[in-house]
């Protein structure tokens, strides 16, 4: 039977959600998925999300109605996956504490904007990690609240060269989790598409993608 996917995208531009959605959707495609991407948060209440096997935010800095965030969470914990990337799932929304729930992190910050730093592959044995070395990344270090019941696949070290009370902080960068009897999966890369040009970047959000399909 064919999986099936949701993309719903929007926010800040500066996040090319719209490039970053079909990105998504060709890299979900090709695994042979059927892939629906909507604008805006209206699709989560006015199609049956039980039905999609894996949703992939790709919104930031918005707002979600009461209602669109209970069918999406309920959706989730039910067993429908739940893939994301860098602001557009981790900076979706910031007044709802029940969506930050299930995701299982949110940003605060990110000193020095596009800097260069270091990925430490922290779980090797795990098959999303699998055959993947640390590396340098150059993007947005995310600062994020996360979640200690998080299972944490790679992190990163901030120097404190742009905000020195944070020097030496470890902070989980790539992350899985369950909520109820749904997967989530989310990685703080990705600041832009043109971000998936890289190729460990890509490897993970794609092998983390599909982990969570239901």
């Amino acid at each position: 039977m064919t999986k099936k996917a949701l993309i719903f995208w929007g926010g800040w531009d500066g996040h090319t959600p719209q490039q970053s959605a079909a990105v998504v959707r060709d890299m979900l495609t090709a695994h042979g998925m059927s892939v629906t991407v909507e604008p805006g948060t209206a699709v989560l209440t006015r199609a049956d999300l039980s039905a999609f096997d894996l949703i992939v935010p790709m919104i930031t800095m918005s707002t979600i109605e009461p209602e669109e965030l209970k069918a999406l969470t309920a959706a989730v914990e039910a067993g429908t996956g739940l893939a994301g990337f860098h602001g557009t799932m981790g900076d979706s929304f910031r007044a709802s504490p029940d969506y930050q729930l299930m995701t299982g992190g949110q940003w605060v910050a990110h000193p020095g904007n596009i800097i260069d730093y270091r990925i430490d592959i922290t779980r090797p044995d795990d098959p999303i990690m699998a055959g993947i070395d640390s590396f340098d990344y150059r993007s947005e270090q995310y600062y994020l609240h996360v979640d200690p019941a998080n299972e944490v696949l790679a992190t990163t070290t901030f120097s404190g060269a742009y905000f020195p009370s944070i020097e030496g902080v470890v902070m989980p960068v790539v992350w899985k989790r369950r909520y109820g009897n749904g997967r989530v999966f989310y990685s703080a890369l990705g600041h832009t598409a043109e971000e998936f040009a890289v190729p460990q970047m890509r490897r993970i959000f794609e092998r983390g993608a599909l982990w969570a399909t239901r």
